[in-house]
């Protein structure tokens, strides 16, 4: 039970994640721009309007170029979720090994789009970036252990 809950946890993380990613936002959605690079990690780095610019636009381009990655594993998502309600264990083992290959993919991609982005980023910005990011983890990693106990 505790594997599918954290199989269940990390599913719903790398998907959110890469909705997040994937998704065109508009101005006031969960604190994100376009960009999909939030309104506050941008306040706490302090962007210049020319560093909000090129976010914009490798955000943009990444999106483009990745859509149907994205939509491949929001289509396995969605293949999961019908498996669970309808309680059907051969379906869901089934795309497990799809789902980790497509996860796989995703932190790729992730990696990727942070390798573009710290390249605009002056050397203090990304440090704390870095450690923005580090801390988001570990808040991840503690609510994660928080309900496997329950």
């Amino acid at each position: 039970m505790k594997k599918s809950k954290w199989f269940t946890g990390v599913a719903v993380l790398a998907l959110s994640s890469g909705l997040a990613l994937a998704a065109p936002h508009g101005e006031g959605h969960g604190g994100h721009d376009k960009a999909g690079f939030g309104r506050e990690m941008a306040q706490k780095l302090n962007l210049t309007d020319a560093q909000k610019a090129q976010i914009k636009d490798i955000s943009k381009s990444f999106r483009e170029q990745n859509k149907a990655a994205f939509d491949s594993f929001r289509q396995t998502m969605q293949d999961y979720r019908a498996a669970k309600q309808a309680n059907d264990t051969a379906k869901i083992n089934a795309l497990q090994s799809q789902f980790d290959s497509q996860r796989a993919q995703m932190k790729q991609l992730r990696d990727a789009l942070d390798a573009k982005i710290s390249t605009v980023l002056t050397p203090e910005q990304n440090t704390q970036w870095q450690q923005l990011k580090a801390e988001r983890a570990a808040k991840h990693q503690q609510w994660e252990q928080k309900k496997q106990n329950q």
